[in-house]
């Protein structure tokens, strides 16, 4: 079969995952002051942010595209600094069967790591795989560290 697909990157945050946890978890309509040129917005379409079964919608620039996503959040572990976005419309479902992006903060002695993992069923053969997107997701997890310890 070979649509599957999973991807996983991890990088050092070292402006604390509570707060990378929280941003992405209760406020990610603020994701777009802390990556201006990256996220222009995220808007709430049912729901509450921070509660499981909320769709959101993301408008970003991908691959010096503007691009938008509908996603329902899934699935949030505040114990374990998790929360799960599954894709319901959007660009990537043009694509895509099924898209799934996960987010996880762990703590390795003193060190927090963001933990992004991008599981997806691809349409056909030819799909390419969306390594481009987790580049994405490393920039702006970089770009939302320089924001929090007032790095430019």
């Amino acid at each position: 079969m070979g649509l599957l697909g999973k991807l996983v990157a991890q990088i050092e945050f070292k402006a604390g995952g509570d707060v990378f946890h929280e941003l992405f978890t209760h406020r990610p309509h603020h994701v777009s002051t802390t990556a201006p040129e990256k996220v222009h917005g995220c808007d709430l379409h049912q729901g509450q942010f921070g509660k499981e079964g909320s769709i959101i919608c993301w408008k970003y620039t991908h691959d010096g595209k503007q691009r938008v996503a509908k996603q329902v959040v899934e699935a949030i572990d505040e114990e374990k600094k998790s929360i799960t976005f599954k894709m319901l419309e959007g660009d990537l479902m043009e694509i895509y069967k099924n898209f799934i992006i996960k987010i996880h903060i762990e703590n390795k002695g003193n060190i927090d790591l963001v933990t992004w993992t991008l599981d997806y069923e691809m349409l056909n053969e030819d799909v390419p795989h969306p390594i481009t997107l987790l580049a994405f997701f490393i920039d702006l997890t970089k770009d939302i560290e320089s924001h929090h310890l007032g790095k430019p």
